[in-house]
């Protein structure tokens, strides 16, 4: 289902009502009456491999010309090269805000 679907759906009337007291409860921050109980727990290996969010600012398009080695590199690591090449740019910028913070 793409978002078009969902803004071009025809809503019933009941539908609508349900949406709009979900959307009340979900501003009131009410959520004693979730059951959290069927959310298995995170493994070690899940919690090792999270990553901090990052500021939401949008992100620039910008053209960039790479090695051909690198570009098949980043590309055998799997889907997200793009992504991947973000990251990588974030995270030696971090390391190097770490030891120069005067910068």
């Amino acid at each position: 289902m793409k978002s078009e679907d969902i803004r071009s759906r025809q809503w019933t009337e009941s539908e609508r009502t349900a949406l709009r007291s979900a959307s009340k409860k979900q501003m009131t921050g009410d959520d004693s009456t979730i059951d959290f109980g069927d959310i298995p727990r995170l493994t070690e290996d899940q919690l090792a491999s999270m990553v901090r969010l990052r500021d939401v600012r949008r992100k620039v398009a910008v053209s960039v010309r790479l090695d051909p080695s690198v570009l098949d590199w980043l590309k055998s690591k799997g889907a997200g090269h793009l992504t991947r090449i973000n990251d990588i740019l974030v995270n030696l910028m971090e390391a190097e805000h770490r030891t120069n913070p005067k910068r």
